[in-house]
């Protein structure tokens, strides 16, 4: 059996500071929280005996500082792999503004959605098709990988590794959203091929 730790990406706004609806079209540093939420997580899975075997990431710069925050814990840290399947999606003319901008122009169904169900809203492109694969192909490929593995992501990309099969997605039906926060994860167990959800927006103790 392997086991995937998707992780999402540390903040990118600071307190105080508006949060904005940010996709692959703009590429964030981390900031201080968001360095505080990564350390964290390093040092729960590095506590928790979690050993990562192998790690990727997106090709944005918020991923990659987080994986590599995250991994400073590890004793025998494995490389970061850059994947562009993971890459954020684009939120086309939402890109950089608020959401209360983005539901006054596609509404809160169509938001709800996106959230509940990965329906893309209008004008957003994502090929979800193509994710879709990417994720299936992993499931497919993973027990040859290693034991545990490190995914970290996006909370747009996140999502539709609970769509790529039917009786995962099936369990997922039952979480009040597909979203992870920052800072936090989920867990897929995977044996044979077959993804079984172990757990979704996970967060250490006291955050």
């Amino acid at each position: 059996m392997t086991t995937l730790v998707i992780v999402r990406h540390g903040n990118t706004f600071a307190p105080g500071e508006t949060p904005l609806r940010i996709g692959a079209r703009t590429d964030l540093p981390l900031v201080p929280g968001g360095i505080a939420q990564a350390r964290a997580l390093g040092g729960w899975f590095a506590g928790a005996g979690i050993r990562f075997d192998r790690a990727f990431v997106s090709p944005l710069r918020r991923t990659q500082e987080t994986a590599a925050l995250i991994l400073d814990d590890q004793p025998d840290p494995p490389a970061i792999e850059p994947a562009g399947w993971l890459a954020e999606i684009d939120h086309g003319p939402d890109e950089g503004r608020t959401d209360a901008a983005v539901v006054a122009r596609i509404g809160a169904d169509a938001l709800a959605q996106w959230d509940e169900r990965a329906v893309p809203p209008p004008g957003w492109l994502v090929d979800k098709e193509s994710r879709l694969a990417a994720w299936r192909a992993l499931y497919d490929a993973a027990e040859g990988m290693g034991g545990t593995l490190l995914i970290v992501t996006s909370n747009g990309s996140a999502r539709f590794a609970l769509m790529a099969q039917v009786a995962l997605h099936a369990e997922a039906r039952a979480l009040p959203s597909l979203k992870i926060r920052t800072g936090a994860w989920g867990e897929i167990a995977v044996e044979a091929g077959v993804a079984r959800l172990c757990g979704w927006d996970l967060r250490p103790p006291a955050q």
